[in-house]
């Protein structure tokens, strides 16, 4: 009863998949696991500096299955929409996209992070999986605001969110523990009324 309840207050359905201009956005599934694991463990030294420290299983399969589970709890609950970013072309994994801190109520607002592949940074494919997933945020979620938070060196996340339309905020202290230090960030926003590209 509570699963159906949080549901219908999100307004999603059983699953998602965003498909468009050569990209396919869904939720991970168990048998995404090779493609996983190759394109995280050869982006390591590319990824790291920008995430949290990577815990000793993090790449093992059992650690990516439970990973699954929790995305699928999360997505179940209306809590976060975990993605996977696939070229539709080859169905080659290209790297991730989460809307998550999904908060109803008088905030009507989520926070998304993404990922990519060292081999495919720099080629224009986050903000294709963007342009895929911020319609989705604003139409299917009916969600009134999205942050983005950003390490003040990371140059090319703040390309990629100027060119989606996202508009400077604020300045966060130590906001994130990052790679085992706390980061300092710079928080970015959209409205569902913002003009976007």
């Amino acid at each position: 009863m509570t699963r159906s309840v949080f549901r219908f207050l999100s307004r999603q359905s059983d699953t998602v998949e965003l498909a468009g201009d050569g990209y396919l956005l869904r939720l991970p599934r168990f048998h995404d696991y090779r493609q996983w694991y190759a394109l995280r463990s050869e982006s390591r030294a590319f990824l790291e500096p920008w995430e949290p420290t990577w815990r000793g299983d993090e790449l093992t399969e059992s650690a990516f299955r439970a990973r699954v589970i929790r995305n699928e709890q999360e997505f179940s609950s209306g809590q976060a929409v975990p993605l996977l970013v696939f070229s539709r072309e080859d169905n080659a994994l290209l790297g991730g996209l989460t809307v998550g801190y999904i908060r109803r109520g008088a905030a009507q607002c989520c926070m998304i992070g993404y990922w990519m592949g060292a081999r495919h940074a720099g080629k224009g494919h986050m903000f294709g999986a963007l342009k895929l997933a911020i319609p989705y945020i604003f139409s299917s979620l009916q969600l009134h605001r999205i942050e983005a938070a950003c390490i003040p060196d990371n140059t090319r996340s703040i390309r990629l969110l100027e060119k989606a339309g996202f508009q400077r905020e604020g300045y966060l202290r130590e906001y994130l523990k990052i790679n085992g230090q706390w980061r300092d960030h710079v928080m970015f926003s959209l409205l569902a009324a913002d003009r976007r590209p």
